[in-house]
This record gives C-alpha cells, sequence and structure tokens, in this order.
C-alpha cells in the first residue's frame, strides 16, 4: 500500500501543470526555451509583415512561423482572459522549400532558422512584456538579450488584440475566448 500511495504521488507530481519558466543566463539575457515542441501549438503562418513600402522587408526570404505557448499559460488564457506572468510564447522559423521528392508545387516547412519569444515577465520588464531572437546570421542561437522596446514592444502595445499578444491571428487562442473587439 504505501509503494501504491508514493506512486500516486510521484505521479501527480509528475501532471502538476508546473508551467515551464524563463532561464535567464544573466539580467535579461535568456537562455533558449527547451521542450517547446511539446508545448500547445496555437497557429501557423507564412510571410507575415507588418509595414508596407519597405523596400527591405520585400527583399526578404519569406519564412513560415510556428506559434507555442505554455500549456498552462494557455489554460489561464482561457479561464481570465489573460496571460500569466511568465508566459512565453515561442514562434519558430522555418524556411521553406519546393520541388522536392515528389512534390510539384506549393510550399512546405524545410529548413529550421531559429526562434523568437514573447515573454511576460512582470519582475523583469518595467512594460511585462520583452521580445527575443535566437537567430543570429541565419542560424539559431542559445541565448538572447531583449530587443530595444520600439522594435517590437512598441507594435505589439499598439495592435496586439490582448495583453500584448497578437491573439486576433492565432485561430485556436479565438475559438477558446473570442474577442470582444478586434484590432
Amino acid at each position: 500500500m504505501k509503494k501504491l500511495t508514493l506512486a500516486v504521488f510521484a505521479a501527480a507530481l509528475l501532471h502538476s501543470g508546473s508551467m515551464s519558466k524563463p532561464r535567464y543566463s544573466t539580467g535579461v539575457t535568456l537562455l533558449r526555451p527547451e521542450g517547446y515542441r511539446e508545448w500547445m501549438f496555437i497557429g501557423a503562418n507564412y510571410g507575415m509583415g507588418y509595414t508596407e513600402g519597405d523596400p527591405q522587408a520585400a527583399s526578404k526570404p519569406q519564412t513560415f512561423h510556428n506559434i507555442y505557448i505554455q500549456p498552462e499559460a494557455y489554460r489561464q488564457y482561457v479561464k481570465s482572459g489573460t496571460f500569466p506572468d511568465q508566459t512565453m510564447l515561442v514562434m519558430e522559423v522555418v524556411k521553406p522549400a519546393t520541388n522536392a521528392s515528389i512534390n510539384k508545387r506549393g510550399l512546405f516547412q524545410d529548413e529550421f532558422v531559429g526562434i523568437e519569444v514573447a515573454l511576460k515577465d512582470e519582475k523583469k520588464f518595467p512594460e511585462k512584456w520583452a521580445y527575443y531572437a535566437f537567430i543570429d546570421k541565419g542560424k539559431p542561437i542559445t541565448e538572447a538579450k531583449p530587443f530595444a522596446k520600439d522594435n517590437c514592444w512598441k507594435c505589439h502595445n499598439e495592435h496586439a488584440a490582448v495583453d500584448n499578444v497578437f491573439v486576433q491571428f492565432h485561430s485556436v487562442l479565438r475559438a477558446a475566448r473570442p474577442l470582444a473587439h478586434k484590432k
């Protein structure tokens, strides 16, 4: 009976729903989140951009983006309409390909480039959210410093539908908790 009780307790600890936390090397330098592909997949997009008439942006190759969130942060968002402190949204960046194997049209995800992370950490950031790119010269890296406030935070703050998150672009989040208004 004692072994059974211990086994049940151990199983409960493993499935307690403890959210993956951000890990920092120093200060606000974030270590690349591990295991994010086991998190909740909330959507994908291809080639989205936020500026019109920018010749530099137009010349950049298009990429796929796969977005993941910790399951606990997703459940909290569904329940309350806000994202809990220490929420991480990971955007995986993947190069497209075509004309491989039997494929003769359309695109598929091919070469992994790296990830970008939106992080809510109310203790580290006065604005609550910070944004990171774990990509350097087209290759993945293991740690990153946050972008300057004007690079990502400002746009997210002005245009994101909920709590600095572009919920309007993620059908899984909209289906779980319909938006009262659109931005």
